[in-house]
């Protein structure tokens, strides 16, 4: 006689996520930042060991089942793996290119003192657009920005708020972003929809934070030099053949994105004209990157374009800096962030199939009664993971999985939630002092994180923006009637 499975208690489906909470908060403090290497993806397999252990002996269930829902759930997930290798080495060939210097020495140029604060805040944005990451953006301009703008007279706290503020709307809407990859796969949506789903929420909350920047800069009348920047500028122009015409690739990129270009496609083909352009304007960088006595441009460009695809490479220079800025990991580079979700991939599978995730949710569910109070509690759900387990990824992993199918019951689209994730636990990450992403940006700008935490006010009013919206139903995407009937059909099997 088979044996029953027993559906799962709300306390028995809260036992595995307050364990891996527990765990964490115990990894971070002993870890830190370095809990991204290998700590915090250990705590995943712990934890999803816990759970595949309630699964089994208090609701008998079989590991042949728990293994299926953990093969469906890293599936699930292949296709954003597929894309963060390829960002990985499009990131590697726009470097080698010029590509990424090229925007940031541009941007630099729009820098003016009058108007200092609002234009730390776009510098910082088109850095971390250009390079996908708000922490490699704060680290390397953003010191730099600290630096001049303390020589103008603006408090340390304001110009780190503006900074961070940039920072995070560019890693937010930037396609080589590693959590703007994450959201929409926890959310079941492709990358390039969810990007075009943020500009409703996301454009005015940095529409209002450049507008309170610029009240505060025109009244404070800071007046000043700008020779770092200058000399950042500089540098870059000696390094590099900065042109005009290392933006093609970006903009053909941009094009086959409007296109509804396929995001696989779209980034192998802005890696490999990255790479191609990098043989025609920068032969220098590929000589040195290279670093070999072999005769022949043809084996020199072969191996730097190659480097830049799979490993790490840096162009040093004269300015520690600019150094900092120009390294990237290529498809090696994404391999930890691929395993984390591979671990809180499995940790899912093991919760969606027990039935644990879906007690949770109906638990949550009970109470929602509205398209409002659903966003509401996404997004706190997200900044609870933020404050608790002080690790942003977790923070869009597990209330991603969690709210996937209410989402889909309500008749709301994938993005609806993956920009929910992004406008609540992407950006409160850096406000939170114990979180990895709040501890390393005080750390790399010394200044402390309930300093500057008031004044980065795109973090503060995103998730306020989205909730809004929420109870507003505006910018809301809904399936339509047949997909719903198709919904429902999946739901009752």
């Amino acid at each position: 006689m088979a044996i029953q499975r027993k559906e799962p208690t709300l306390s028995e489906a809260l036992f595995p996520i307050l364990f891996l909470i527990v765990l964490l908060v115990i990894n971070i403090g002993i870890f830190g930042t370095e809990g991204l290497s290998g700590s915090n993806q250990v705590v995943l397999v712990v934890s999803s060991a816990v759970a595949a252990l309630v699964a089994t002996f208090r609701l008998r269930i079989k590991w042949e089942h728990l293994q299926d829902g953990i093969v469906k759930s890293i599936s699930s997930a292949m296709s954003s793996i597929l894309i963060l290798l390829l960002i990985g080495a499009l990131a590697g060939t726009w470097l080698l290119s010029g590509i990424v210097p090229a925007m940031i020495y541009y941007g630099l140029q729009i820098l003016n003192p009058t108007i200092f604060l609002i234009a730390a805040c776009i510098v910082s944005a088109i850095v971390s657009i250009s390079t996908g990451s708000s922490w490699t953006t704060v680290a390397t301009v953003g010191v730099a920005l600290l630096g001049i703008g303390k020589a103008l007279g603006f408090e340390e706290g304001i110009i780190a708020g503006a900074i961070i503020s940039g920072a995070y709307f560019g890693d937010k809407m930037s396609p080589l972003s590693d959590t703007t990859n994450l959201a929409p796969a926890m959310a079941g949506t492709d990358l390039f929809t969810h990007i075009r789903h943020m500009t409703k929420t996301t454009f005015p909350s940095i529409a209002i934070t450049l507008v309170i920047f610029g009240i505060i800069g025109f009244t404070i009348g800071a007046e000043g030099s700008v020779d770092q920047v200058r000399e950042i500028s500089a540098i870059i122009v000696d390094t590099f053949n900065i042109s005009g015409w290392l933006f093609i690739v970006p903009v053909l990129v941009l094009a086959m994105i409007i296109k509804k270009v396929p995001a696989v496609p779209a980034l192998l083909a802005g890696a490999i004209l990255g790479g191609v352009f990098a043989v025609i304007f920068q032969p220098e960088i590929i000589l040195t990157i290279s670093n070999t006595e072999a005769v022949g441009y043809a084996y020199h460009s072969f191996k730097a374009v190659m480097l830049a695809l799979y490993g790490e490479i840096s162009i040093v220079t004269t300015n520690e800096v600019v150094n900092e800025l120009l390294v990237t990991g290529g498809m090696s580079g994404m391999l930890n962030t691929i395993w984390l979700i591979l671990c809180a991939m499995a940790f899912g599978g093991i919760m969606e199939e027990s039935g644990m995730l879906r007690v949770l949710a109906e638990a949550v569910i009970a109470k929602v009664h509205s398209i409002g109070s659903l966003i509401a509690s996404t997004a706190a759900t997200c900044m609870f993971f933020n404050v608790t387990t002080s690790d942003q990824y977790l923070a869009i992993l597990v209330p991603g999985r969690m709210y996937a199918d209410i989402y889909r019951k309500k008749g709301l689209k994938g993005e609806n939630l993956s920009r929910t994730l992004e406008d609540s636990a992407t950006v409160t990450s850096v406000l939170i002092p114990w979180n990895t992403c709040g501890a390393t940006q005080a750390s790399v700008l010394g200044v402390a994180t309930l300093t500057y935490a008031p004044y980065c006010f795109f973090n503060i009013i995103s998730p306020f923006m989205t909730i809004l919206f929420g109870y507003l139903k505006l910018g809301i995407n809904y399936y339509s009637e047949e997909e719903m009937l198709e919904i429902k059909k999946e739901f009752a099997v």
